[in-house]
C-alpha cells in the first residue's frame, strides 16, 4: 500500500510504487513484466512511468538477454533525499517496526543505516528493558534482516551516556534522516541533553 503522504506528493500511485521499489533496492535492476507482477499494476502504466523517470534521469535502462532492464541512477542529484524520504514513509508502517513495538519494555526505537538509506554505525537503536535474545529472535524471523546491525541499551545506561554527550548516541539521535518510530522517554532524553548543556556552561 502506497503511503497517503507520498501519493499526495506524487500524483501517480504507479510512480510511487516504482520509486519505492527502485529507491529502496538501488543495487537491483528490474524488467517491465517483473515490475507488473511485483507492483500489481498494468503494463502500460509501468511503461509510461518508467519513461517519465528515465526522461528526468532518475532511472536508467539497458538491454540484456533481449529484455530492457531498469535501475535507479545513484548519481541523480536528489537521490539521497528521495531515498531517505521514501525509506522513512515505508519503514514507519512496516511489519518490522510493528514487531519491534510489540516487544515488552521497549522505550525508544530509532531506525538508521540500511533502514533509511544512510551511512551509520548501526541500523537499529533500541532502548529499554529488552532481552538481547528476544530482539535477535525477532530479527531472525525475516531473512532480509539477518545482517542488521543493532545497539541495545538499558534506559539508565542510555540516558547516562547521552548526558555525557556520547558521540555514538548523539550521532544517531541528531541525524535528521534517522527515523524515531517509538519514544516514551522523550522528557528524560530532553533532561539528559539539558544536563549536558548545563555542565558545559559551568565549565566555561
Amino acid at each position: 500500500m502506497a503511503s497517503p503522504i507520498l501519493k499526495a506528493l506524487f500524483s501517480s500511485q504507479t510512480r510511487v510504487k516504482l520509486l519505492s521499489t527502485f529507491l529502496l533496492h538501488p543495487e537491483e535492476e528490474f524488467y517491465i513484466r517483473e515490475l507488473t507482477r511485483l507492483l500489481n499494476e498494468q503494463i502500460n502504466s509501468i511503461r509510461r512511468e518508467l519513461e517519465n523517470l528515465r526522461r528526468i534521469g532518475l532511472v536508467r535502462a539497458r538491454n540484456r538477454n533481449r529484455k530492457k532492464f531498469y535501475r535507479i541512477d545513484p548519481d541523480f542529484p536528489l537521490f539521497s533525499e528521495l531515498r531517505s524520504m521514501f525509506a522513512k514513509e515505508v519503514q514507519a508502517d512496516s511489519p518490522v517496526v510493528a514487531s519491534l513495538k510489540k516487544i515488552p519494555g521497549v522505550d525508544l526505537i530509532v531506525l538508521a543505516g540500511s533502514f533509511v538509506g544512510t551511512e551509520s554505525k548501526v541500523d537499529l537503536l533500541v532502548v529499554g528493558s529488552v532481552k538481547k535474545e528476544m530482539l535477535e529472535a525477532m530479527l531472525l524471523q525475516d531473512p532480509s534482516l539477518k545482517n542488521v546491525k543493532y545497539s541495545l541499551f538499558p534506559q539508565a545506561d542510555f540516558l547516562y551516556r547521552l548526558s555525557l554527550k556520547d558521540r555514538f548516541i548523539s550521532d544517531i539521535l541528531n541525524d535528521p534522516r534517522h527515523l524515531t518510530v517509538q519514544n516514551v522517554i522523550s522528557k528524560l532524553i530532553d533532561e539528559a541533553k539539558g544536563e549536558t548543556r548545563a555542565r558545559v556552561r559551568v565549565a566555561a
